[in-house]
């Protein structure tokens, strides 16, 4: 049991606070970090979890990336991939949608793909969802300079 972030051996207590809290192995210095993201800016639990797993794979991501009109939930600068998780994703109004394409065009202006992820398919496919994003990103490596 060792944290994922600074790989320091966990307590028994540390692992069960942060397994209930997050669902991640995270000593209580990390974990009370990501615990203030979530709370600052609304981060999705889902996304700490992709966050991880894009890690665990040797993929290079950031959260709550700012791209100069809003935080994104992650961004895989290297391939210029943003990913946003939906989670609300049943109660689109109209004007969330015009909202979200507009959000989009900003992205692609700036050279960043934006893709939205609906959070029950990481809740329930985190290793398919990020085997995808890691073949997403290879895809756009081998089209895009990387940074």
């Amino acid at each position: 049991m060792t944290c994922l972030e600074c790989k320091k051996a966990l307590s028994y207590i540390d692992h069960r606070n942060a397994m209930d809290t997050l669902g991640l192995e995270l000593c209580s210095r990390h974990k009370g970090r990501i615990e203030k993201l979530i709370k600052l800016k609304r981060t999705p639990k889902e996304a700490i979890l992709l966050y991880y797993g894009l890690k665990e794979v040797g993929i290079h991501p950031t959260l709550e990336w700012w791209d100069g009109k809003k935080s994104v939930d992650i961004s895989i600068s290297r391939v210029k991939l943003n990913i946003e998780i939906d989670t609300a994703y049943n109660l689109i109004t109209h004007d969330q949608a015009i909202q979200n394409l507009e959000e989009a065009m900003h992205s692609f202006r700036n050279g960043f793909t934006t893709i939205r992820i609906p959070h029950i398919l990481i809740k329930h496919y985190l290793k398919e969802t990020v085997a995808n994003i890691k073949g997403i990103s290879e895809s756009l490596k081998t089209n895009t300079k990387t940074i």
